[in-house]
Order: structure tokens, then C-alpha cells, then sequence
């Protein structure tokens, strides 16, 4: 079949095999070229680690690092006449290039937030490599059902306390526009912290310590975003901030019981991904963003940043920020990039988009997170959408 993009709103319904097993070998590629990580852990795990910054630590930790790696995601299998997800896609491509290099790549597909795949992660921890040195937590979900309650909680990316007035984007047409969001009801703000904030990070750790699974020295690593004074009212002092606060004090529980490097929250930068997609502002804050970090030669994606992350933020004696956490956010919010971005920002308009953001980058990285618009691919080849090579 032809697979094509399906684009609706925040969401693309369809993924191409070799667009996406190209991206993946892409992303490989550019970790070769940074040369070895000697330092890194060599038995490294990731939960959710199919896209994004997940993808690209595992990357990072086999093809720099020399690590066999266990990974956790949640994906749609593909059909003969329908496309798999595209985090089934890059799974089966990691895979594929770790084997050639004669590393060890598991890979457990389903619900991670779950006791039944907890239990079976660590069975296959215990059959292929003993004890885990790294966990990298990277999971993004909107609903999460507690495996103990049998509740399920649904996310609502709101403000807190008074509606907040803010600009925003609607990313297919360019309608750069002003939008007003209520704010979350208690319920709703408690829902997202359950959802998003550091309780099922917290289980795993627990739970993997408790069947004597984690190595001596063992880290585990959990991804975050601040941003900038732009994004707050609807991202750091709303739901979506208070589900990171949980995040900073699980973090501390986890140091408590394991040491105090064991675990840190990682501040990443604005990129492209589903879950940043859905939130308002984000989009048009990115856009902005994009165009002013490729302008000062500071931009990066996800696999840039990881691999810095890696090479330059792991080792003994980082900087940490007054909440313990490790930041990798510092070009973003680096003086000269805020204060360029704040220029423009009022300045925003359906008519100046095109001259102070860059909408094409930012739908061209969307795009990619699915197979799509990447060089070399042919899109008009028939393919089977079961198969990965």
C-alpha cells in the first residue's frame, strides 16, 4: 500500500515504515559521528522509549555508550491494510541496527503504567542482563489507570485559580489567534498529577528494587520541562507545573532510599513532540523559538540534546538547580534567546508569522515524528506496512 500522512489536529493516524526506520538510522548516525561515551551505563532501561527524547537516549546508550538496553512503550501493531504506530516502527529499527552491532535491544510493548508488565520487565531483566545500571523514565500519556485502585485518571493541561487570556496557534492553518482557557477544578488538577506527575516513576523504582533488580551506583533519569516566562501561565503555574512539583518530590523519595545520585529530573528544551503538540501555546512559543535558536546556531532536536545530555551532564559534580534537577534547558533560556524571543513575541500575527517564526520547520519536524518528509524516502513506493528492514 501507499501510506500517506493523516493529520488531524495535534494527531497523525498514520506512520511510515521507512520513513521512520530512516529517521531512526539518521539519528544513530549523528551519535557515531560525536564519537564513544566510555563513562556510560551499560545495562540501561527505558520506559517509553519508542519517540522523542525516550528513542533518543536509547540510542544514545547503545551506539555512543556500548549499552544493552530494555525498553517499555505502548504501540499500535500494523495490519496488512492499516500502518502501525509510529513508535512500533522505530522499535523494530532500533532493534534491527543494535543487533547489528551485537547489543542487546528488548523491547516490551504495553502498558507500562501496569503491575502485569512491571512484573514481566523484571523477569526479562533478571534473563538478559542480571541488573539494571540506568532507567530512563520518559513515558508521556494524557490517562493512566492506577494498578492498585483500578481507577483511571484523565490529564487536563489548564491554569490554575483564574482563566489566563494567551495568545496561540492553530498549526494547519497558520491563524496565529487569542484563546481563553478556564481553569482546572481541583478534580481535574488532581487527575493530572496522577497522570504526569511522579507516582508511577516512583513504582517502578520501588518495585524493581524491592525483587533486587538495580545495580550498586544504579541511576535513573526523569524528563521534564520548564520553559520560558511565555509558556508558564498554562504550563508551569498550572496543572501541568504541579504534576512536576510531584515529579521533583518523588525524586527526593527515590534519593532517600537508594542514594543521593540515584535519581534526578532532567529540564529539557522545547522540541517537537505529540505531547507538546496538544498543549496551547506551546506550538506557536516553539515556532518562535525555532527560528531565533537556528538563527544563534543553538538549536537542537531530540537526539542533539540527549547526546549532550550524556557526554556533558552525567558524570560526578554537575551543576544541579535549586531543586536538584540537572538542566539541559540552558541554551532555551539563555539570555540571549529569551530576550529575542520576548521581542517578537507581542509582534506575532497571522501576517508576521511567516517573518518571526518558522511554521514550516516546526510541521517538518511534526511530520518526522511519523515517517514523513524525510530525504531519501520514497513516498509514492508501494510498501508493506507489517514489514521494517
Amino acid at each position: 500500500m501507499i501510506i500517506e500522512p493523516r493529520v488531524r489536529g495535534f494527531i497523525c493516524t498514520t506512520a511510515h515504515p521507512v520513513g521512520c526506520a530512516t529517521n531512526v538510522r539518521e539519528q544513530i548516525a549523528y551519535v557515531l559521528r560525536q564519537g564513544a561515551i566510555p563513562e556510560c551505563p551499560k545495562r540501561v532501561a527505558v520506559v517509553g522509549c519508542s519517540t522523542g527524547y525516550g528513542l533518543a537516549s536509547r540510542i544514545v546508550a547503545t551506539f555512543a555508550g556500548g549499552a544493552d538496553t530494555i525498553g517499555v512503550s505502548m504501540e499500535r501493531e500494523p495490519s496488512a491494510t492499516k500502518s502501525g504506530s509510529a513508535g512500533w516502527y522505530n522499535n523494530r529499527a532500533f532493534e534491527l541496527e543494535a543487533g547489528k552491532i551485537g547489543r542487546t535491544a528488548v523491547t516490551l510493548e504495553g502498558d507500562g503504567f501496569s503491575n502485569e508488565l512491571k512484573k514481566t520487565f523484571i523477569e526479562r531483566v533478571r534473563e538478559k542482563f542480571g541488573q539494571l545500571d540506568m532507567l530512563v523514565y520518559s513515558m508521556a500519556a494524557p490517562v493512566r489507570t492506577d494498578p492498585d485502585t483500578g481507577k483511571t485518571w484523565r490529564s487536563a493541561i489548564k491554569p490554575l485559580g483564574a482563566p489566563v487570556d494567551i495568545k496561540t496557534l492553530n498549526t494547519e492553518t497558520g491563524e496565529v489567534f487569542e484563546t481563553t482557557i478556564a481553569p482546572a477544578s481541583e478534580d481535574e488538577a488532581t487527575a493530572t498529577v496522577a497522570v504526569m506527575g511522579g507516582d508511577d516513576w516512583k513504582r517502578w523504582i520501588d518495585q524493581l528494587a524491592d525483587a533486587g533488580v538495580l545495580a550498586p551506583g544504579f541511576r535513573t533519569l526523569n524528563y521534564t520541562y520548564i520553559g520560558s516566562e511565555l509558556t508558564w501561565p498554562i504550563y508551569w503555574n498550572g496543572t501541568l507545573g504541579r504534576a512536576k512539583v510531584d515529579l521533583d518530590r518523588k525524586a527526593e523519595a527515590i534519593r532517600g532510599r537508594l542514594g543521593q545520585d540515584a535519581a534526578r529530573v532532567v529540564a529539557l528544551k522545547a522540541v517537537v513532540t505529540q505531547a507538546s503538540s496538544a498543549i496551547p501555546v506551546v506550538p506557536l512559543y516553539g515556532t518562535v523559538l525555532f527560528k531565533v535558536m537556528k538563527k544563534l546556531g543553538l538549536h537542537e532536536g531530540c537526539i542533539e540534546q540527549i547526546d549532550r545530555l550524556f557526554r556533558t551532564r552525567l558524570g560526578k559534580g554537575v551543576e544541579l538547580d535549586e531543586a536538584q534537577r540537572i538542566r539541559v534547558d540552558d541554551w532555551e533560556l539563555s539570555p540571549e534567546v529569551q530576550k529575542e524571543v520576548l521581542r517578537r513575541w507581542p509582534l506575532l500575527s497571522t501576517e508576521t508569522l511567516g517573518e518571526l517564526a518558522d511554521l514550516p520547520e516546526y510541521k517538518s519536524q511534526f511530520l518526522r515524528l511519523f515517517g514523513f518528509g524525510i530525504d531519501g524516502v520514497d513516498y509514492a513506493q508501494d510498501v508493506d506496512p507489517r514489514v521494517v528492514t
